[in-house]
């Protein structure tokens, strides 16, 4: 597989994955962790897919804490590939630098935009749509890469497609992304067979992406190109960017004025939200109908029970019958919930901070 003629591999790797605590923290959050079993992070897997692509063209954005830790994973790198947010300003302002940087860097850029905490599988298939993505980015349009759905799901948003764009098969305009619908609204979205899953996967010319913004935002533009000609007042500019996404600074009033593509993709693909997806991902150990589990097997001793056990702590977990159980086992706290309130972990991060418990985030 050849690597893709002026094509930057950009990894946006934040957030703290509150809904994976007390697994992921805010000092190594989930993109940091092996969640697959396969002996990589999810940083790692990201990097080697794209490898191939990109070859040494990459840029990672992450913040300042996490720095070091990415550079530990990611030895091949050169040091200034990794840049260090100050502080987190969410997607657009992360990804929004990596387009100032490679405007000045390489006129003939084309950057795609993955984040680091997903998993997927099939990677000659994400391959062939990348690079069906960079040809129609190089007409000067922000492309997006639309996962079919799986079922009808109201944990994702939406992209609606529209007619089929000229001189490039299979892709299509796209009419508008939706939020998160309800399950209802979801299903006839999926009957339509005319809705993706929005995954935030951004595939676009550096300038293009910031003369959109510049439409909508000019400020925030003029600051991340002012930075990337002077990276000396990044911590005077820095702290003054709007906290948005890129998706709702971009690509939602791009999507409406007629300017975003959509190159429907068919790979596997999962976002590790919560344990509840985890535990689908993993899947029960060969030959059993037990529980998943990640870790230290040999630590695990389940009777009648399904499920998700992590166990990273070292002692032995014992869970009987019980049904899609997730217990979660580290050194310095212990979490045991059901699959179907896994969304709710999240409360407990926000229930540490509120009573003074901040570490254990």
């Amino acid at each position: 597989m050849s690597a893709i003629d002026h094509f930057w591999a950009v990894i946006p790797a934040g957030g703290a994955g509150t809904r994976l605590w007390p697994l992921s923290r805010s000092s190594a959050p989930k993109f940091l962790h092996d969640l697959t079993g396969d002996g990589r992070t999810l940083l790692q897997s990201t990097h080697d897919r794209l490898a191939p692509l990109a070859d040494d063209r990459f840029v990672v954005v992450t913040g300042a804490a996490h720095r070091p830790a990415v550079v530990e994973q990611l030895p091949g790198l050169e040091p200034d590939a990794v840049l260090a947010e100050p502080s987190p300003r969410d997607s657009m302002a992360a990804i929004g630098l990596a387009a100032a940087l490679l405007e000045r860097r390489d006129p003939q850029a084309v950057m795609g935009s993955f984040p680091a905490d997903h998993v997927i599988a099939d990677p000659d298939v994400f391959a062939d749509c990348v690079r069906a993505a960079v040809d129609v980015a190089r007409d000067d349009w922000l492309v997006t890469l639309g996962i079919e759905p799986a079922f009808p799901s109201s944990a994702f948003g939406y992209i609606h497609l529209g007619d089929e764009l000229p001189g490039h098969a299979g892709a299509t305009a796209v009419r508008e992304f939706v939020e998160k619908p309800s399950v209802r609204t979801a299903a006839e979205y999926v009957a339509t067979g005319r809705y993706r899953w929005n995954a935030g996967m951004f595939v676009v010319r550096p300038t293009v992406l910031l003369d959109l913004l510049g439409r909508w935002h000019p400020e925030f533009a003029a600051a991340l190109r002012a930075i990337a000609a002077d990276p000396s007042r990044m911590d005077e500019l820095w702290p003054a960017l709007p906290k948005i996404a890129l998706d709702h600074a971009v690509a939602e009033p791009a999507a409406d004025a007629g300017q975003v593509a959509c190159v429907p993709s068919s790979f596997r693909w999962e976002d590790l939200g919560d344990f509840d997806s985890l535990a689908t991902l993993l899947g029960s150990p060969s030959g059993t109908e037990g529980p998943s589990v990640l870790g230290e097997a040999g630590s695990v001793l389940a009777i009648d029970s399904t499920g998700l056990i992590v166990s990273g702590s070292g002692r032995l977990v014992a869970v009987i019958g019980l049904d899609d159980v997730v217990v979660v086992d580290t050194p310095d706290a212990l979490l045991v919930t059901t699959r179907a309130r896994a969304q709710d972990v999240k409360q407990v991060v926000g229930e540490l901070k509120d009573t003074g418990r901040a570490g254990l985030t």
